[in-house]
């Protein structure tokens, strides 16, 4: 019974690795797509439209808010930081680039095709026989 108790406990600690491990990939996978300037926009916004809100009917809110030509401080930051990243990356996919290879490829056969075939691989051509199995009692 004890033994049965620690293979469950070691499947259920197996499932939270993998729980996180799941939620970790996510996040990297959102990272790598620039979700988290989608996330700080969605902030900005929500934030603008309370501030907007506060000052004029629901109609005008959403219409300041989103029209494009009112931007707060942090749409702002997120606009200059989407810019810097596209420059970092076109300047990095610069740098990675090869010239062409101009020398010749040549491909060489090994110099005796048959010495793999015919070296005997099977336990006859081993010069000692196995060490005999231990006790099948040593291992209970």
């Amino acid at each position: 019974m004890l033994r049965l108790d620690f293979a469950v406990a070691t499947f259920e600690s197996f499932a939270v690795f993998a729980h996180f491990g799941r939620i970790f990939v996510s996040l990297a996978l959102i990272a790598v797509l620039g979700g988290q300037w989608a996330m700080l926009q969605t902030v900005a916004w929500t934030t603008m439209l309370a501030n907007n809100l506060q000052t004029g009917s629901f109609h005008e809110a959403v219409a300041k808010t989103f029209d494009g030509q009112h931007p707060c401080p942090l749409c702002r930051a997120i606009a200059a930081g989407k810019q810097s990243e596209k420059k970092n990356s076109f300047a990095q996919s610069q740098k990675l680039e090869f010239t062409p290879f101009k020398g010749a490829i040549a491909l060489l056969a090994p110099s005796r095709p048959d010495a793999a075939s015919s070296e005997n691989i099977f336990l006859e051509s081993l010069p000692q026989k196995p060490l005999t199995p231990p006790p099948r009692w040593s291992f209970i």
